[in-house]
């Protein structure tokens, strides 16, 4: 009796890819970065492409890619959270948006295969970054004094419920939020990564297990590609989500009363 025998690579196979130039040094580069480094090569060439045909009537190509981009980030994430005052933002806020997807999106790309965000150090570098700004934007436009006293002691409350409501915006507000952001980018990228190589191995070893076998890779190769869809989906989720939850806390910064 023929015994279906299942090979899975370990976690560190999968998430830690061997160095590839500069081995051994400070600047060695392994996939990973190479992956990061297209994303920034891709969204900046969008955008600048796209610059240079500022002129015609009619968007085409790139052009109506960065222009329809640019469109989403105002009205689904800037206007609906921190307003006119928000276009200032929106530079910063449509590169983030990009450069995740971008990062995300290697995960279905044949040969590559690999979600570079689930890795944690960009994900907390890019939610310290986020940190600092809305902490930043709050102090600058409430002063120090007031955006601690509207970040601590929120209006409204009563003032009773601040032993309790105080100690939990300290924590919420100033060191829960960046481990927030960062961690549902890394962990749905994470969760996701290992459902694709799971439903990979499974089809691939029924498949080269005999006649039986190439018949019941029928289901696990259909779930294959049903979940990569469904991660073409999470990848643009999780970029629209973090840069969503980057303007809330920046409104929220501007508008303490809200």
């Amino acid at each position: 009796m023929n015994v279906l025998a299942l090979e899975f690579p370990p976690i560190s196979h999968l998430f830690e890819w061997p160095e590839i130039a500069f081995h051994g040094t400070f600047y060695a580069i392994n996939k990973t970065v190479l992956i990061y480094i297209a994303a920034v090569v891709i969204t900046a060439a969008i955008f600048l492409l796209a610059g240079r045909k500022t002129g015609s009537l009619v968007p085409a190509g790139v052009q109506h890619v960065a222009e329809a981009g640019v469109t989403f980030i105002e009205e689904s994430v800037v206007m609906e959270t921190i307003g006119e005052e928000g276009k200032k933002f929106m530079p910063f806020l449509t590169t983030m948006f990009f450069f995740i997807l971008f990062s995300n999106i290697f995960e279905v790309i044949p040969g590559i295969q690999f979600p570079a965000n689930s890795r944690m150090a960009i994900p907390i570098t890019l939610a310290l970054v986020v940190w600092v700004i809305y902490n930043y934007v709050g102090i600058r436009s409430q002063g120090l004094g007031g955006y601690l006293k509207n970040s601590l002691f929120p209006p409204g409350v009563p003032v009773a419920l601040y032993l309790i409501v105080t100690p939990i915006e300290l924590v919420s507000t100033f060191i829960v939020r960046p481990f927030s952001l960062a961690i549902r980018l890394w962990a749905n990228m994470v969760a996701g990564h290992l459902l694709l190589v799971t439903f990979a191995i499974l089809s691939h070893t029924m498949f080269t297990s005999g006649i039986v076998g190439k018949v019941g890779s029928i289901a696990p190769f259909a779930m294959l590609t049903m979940m990569t869809g469904f991660e073409i989906l999470v990848s643009v989720l999780q970029a629209f989500i973090f840069t969503i939850l980057t303007a809330v806390y920046i409104g929220g910064s501007l508008h303490p009363a809200h």
